[in-house]
């Protein structure tokens, strides 16, 4: 329910800025699909959107304190649609439960039409009642979301596209409703200028200070071509006819990139047999691997601008390193700025769970710097700002929607600290099965619980753990192939300098370690020379190398991802006297539950036993 305000006097301009809807043909009051579109329900037309209700909500500065406190009471559940162990828990009134499937809930119209048949030509069926439009009403809610169980497309997850389909659909109602309402605005306020008059009322208050709403992070560069491609594919025909530098994008980004057409199914195929990875690992890295890239993307009445200058965009496309690169030019050189960061209403972070083998920090270091007051005006009309642009209360409109295939400590204290719209939260709760079925060798797993008194100490305890209570069984064993398996590269550091200091046999296989170096050392491996093999799972995610003459597996901490542990702990097979040894505590739990299952994960950090065995 919106609060009541008393109208102000607002001064009409026609100055045109970022903003403005009047110039370069953008869609104008005539272009509403709302006058036009006589087959759609005419009462879902006239009801009040979402979009509305969520920038027209004026916070109390009660409010405002509230959410400052960050503390976040999810009061209700509902099942997942096809997925019966997992729910979806939120924060404030259950929304879901009144949605009416058979309603457009503020979706533009010919936007509408269009979703449904591009549904129905892909040989979608029960539109109605489909994931996609399921998802679709949890983004449209305006609320924060945290779905952390999404199964991505390199791992044949059919629910990839359905997801994606929903927030490029939400993305594309957020921005033309902006466009729209902006030009319909000027068209009155020029109307008003020209019969001597002033137009009073919030509703003439649609700006921001800088015209991007709408902020997409994707960790490679031939995932934002499938986006990007996605995003064009289901905007109406009417405002893509004409794509200004499609040649240029499809070179820069689609180069050997992440295709969905089924002409390029063969190709794929082919390079899957020719090479030893893993398919999944052929769909992620199969195309360009750029992680340092950002575009903007412009919607112009009945045309789309890619690559678009930033300030004068809709819609930013970009790597968390490709912004980081940005934000620390503005930091050194004056002249340069990143204001068009201001004003972002949507952000969506997409294969979170990649972009945390990348570097998570520099997702926080960009949300921490979206919403912040510009340093400079950039031709905006200020008569035209919403209020609470003004008061600094942007970071409480903006919605932000964190999407990957599983949880991690990181991704959680982003969505709890740093996303604080004041809509609330929906996140989806999950119980695992586990991974252990997917061990296909007979070995026996055995699990050593360490104790930490909190998440800060576990560093810590569980170098200690491993000193005192693992490394002396193997320090003076004669055999050799010992593989520590490690999460960190902080942990991977911190065990190469310890083994330094015991004049230990080991070579190193991490992420940073050079080529040459990673070859010697798995020679000197395979052959005994060195009895201990260092590897991290970031050298096995963008590797995927298969190690032989392992004989003792040691799993210093758990991989972030449950499909490495069957994989890492699968290349024991042909060992004579094979072993496998895993550490963890009760701060481990996100990463156990995916790997044991949950109900095990709970037993086993409540049980007063602290060694459990499966087989």
């Amino acid at each position: 329910m919106i609060n009541g305000a008393k109208e102000s006097g607002v001064p009409g301009s026609t100055e045109k800025s970022e903003d403005s809807g009047s110039d370069d043909g953008e869609i104008g009051a005539s272009d509403s699909d709302e006058e036009h579109d006589s087959r759609t329900n005419v009462e879902s037309i006239t009801s009040r959107s979402t979009f509305s209700s969520h920038l027209e909500y004026k916070l109390s500065q009660g409010e405002v304190d509230n959410l400052f406190k960050r503390k976040w009471n999810y009061k209700w559940e509902v099942p997942a649609l096809r997925a019966p162990n997992c729910k979806w828990r939120g924060t404030g009134d259950c929304f879901l439960k009144d949605i009416d499937m058979n309603e457009m809930c503020g979706l533009k119209p010919r936007l509408y039409k269009h979703w449904v048949d591009v549904y129905q030509g892909s040989g979608g069926t029960d539109f109605q009642s489909s994931e996609q439009r399921f998802f679709f009403s949890i983004c449209n809610s305006y609320r924060d979301v945290l779905h952390h169980n999404k199964k991505p497309f390199y791992l044949k997850g059919q629910e990839d596209s359905s997801i994606l389909d929903a927030y490029v659909l939400h993305t594309l109602n957020h921005v033309l409703r902006t466009r729209d309402l902006i030009s319909k605005n000027d068209a009155k306020v020029a109307d008003a200028q020209g019969q001597g008059s002033i137009l009073n009322g919030d509703g003439f208050l649609d700006h921001g200070f800088t015209r991007p709403k709408v902020l997409i992070l994707l960790p490679l560069a031939s995932i934002a071509f499938w986006v990007v491609k996605r995003l064009i594919q289901l905007t109406p025909s009417k405002h893509k006819v004409n794509i200004e530098h499609m040649d240029r994008f499809t070179e820069e980004f689609g180069s050997g990139g992440v295709e969905s057409e089924e002409e390029d199914e063969d190709v794929e195929n082919s390079k899957r047999k020719k090479s030893s990875k893993p398919s999944d690992f052929q769909s992620l890295f199969g195309g360009n691997n750029n992680d340092h890239f950002m575009i903007g993307i412009k919607y112009m009445g009945r045309k789309i601008k890619l690559y678009a200058d930033f300030y004068s965009s809709d819609i930013i496309v970009a790597s968390p390193l490709g912004l980081i690169t940005k934000i620390g030019a503005a930091e050194v050189e004056k002249e340069k700025d990143i204001d068009y960061l201001s004003s972002i209403e949507v952000l969506i972070i997409d294969h979170a769970d990649v972009i945390l083998m990348q570097n998570w920090s520099h997702v926080n270091t960009v949300v921490e710097q979206l919403n912040r007051l510009p340093v400079k005006q950039h031709g905006t009309d200020i008569m035209r700002i919403r209020p609470w642009y003004l008061d600094g209360q942007a970071q409480f409109y903006r919605q932000t929607i964190i999407l990957g295939s599983h949880l991690n400590p990181d991704v959680n204290s982003l969505f709890n600290r740093h996303c604080l719209n004041y809509e609330g939260k929906v996140k989806l709760v999950c119980l695992y099965k586990g991974v252990l079925p997917k061990v296909l060798i007979p070995v026996r797993q055995i699990y050593e619980r360490f104790e930490a008194d909190s998440i800060a100490d576990v560093d810590d305890a569980r170098f200690q753990y491993f000193c005192k209570k693992v490394f002396p069984k193997i320090k003076d064993s004669i055999q050799g192939g010992i593989m520590l398996c490690i999460s960190s590269y902080f942990e991977f550091v911190r065990l190469r300098n310890f083994l330094k200091s015991q004049e230990a046999s080991f070579c190193l296989l991490g992420e940073y370690t050079k080529q040459s170096d990673i070859s010697r050392g798995r020679v000197w491996f395979f052959q005994g020379q060195r009895k201990i093999m260092l590897y991290t799972e970031r050298a096995h995610f963008y590797h995927r190398y298969k190690i032989r003459a392992i004989q003792k597996l040691i799993i210093y901490s758990l991989p972030e991802r449950k499909e490495f542990y069957p994989e890492i702990v699968n290349m024991l097979e042909g060992s004579q006297n094979m072993s496998c040894t895993v550490l963890f505590s009760r701060f481990d739990q996100f990463r156990l539950e995916r790997i044991v299952g949950s109900a095990s994960a709970k037993r086993m950090i409540t049980s007063e036993k602290g060694v459990f065995v499966f087989c």
